[in-house]
């Protein structure tokens, strides 16, 4: 395994509207819509970090799912999705044990999304 490495994922999150969806990251986190087909399958970037979402009928799916995202510049972060009125009551920004700083939102589904940033060492 060692001429292995591996390189990225790519979160695949429930969504309860396609569209609304897409345009919650648009709007409210300033990605880019690169794909929404209502009812099937949603993409949004959000600089090189791509989500997509499946359709799904069931609120308690996407209330029980949630991705990580590491940024730079998460404190810049923060303050716009504070301003947004989009963090989540019980995951304001800190730092953690495990030397991360972050915070998450919930997008329109109830998905948690935690925004994190290794902190210096």
């Amino acid at each position: 395994m060692s001429d292995i490495r591996f390189v990225a994922a790519t979160p695949v999150l429930a969504s309860l509207d396609i569209l609304q969806t897409v345009d919650f990251y648009v709007k409210r986190l300033g990605a880019t819509a690169v794909h929404a087909d209502q009812g099937v399958y949603g993409i949004v970037a959000l600089g090189g970090i791509h989500i997509h979402f499946w359709a799904c009928s069931d609120r308690r799916i996407a209330e029980a799912t949630g991705c990580r995202i590491a940024v730079e510049g998460v404190d810049a972060l923060f303050a716009h999705c504070t301003r947004q009125g989009i963090v989540h009551p019980n995951a304001p920004l800190h730092d953690t044990p495990w030397g991360t700083r972050e915070f998450a939102v919930l997008d329109g589904d109830g998905n948690l999304i935690t925004f994190h940033e290794r902190l210096p060492i």
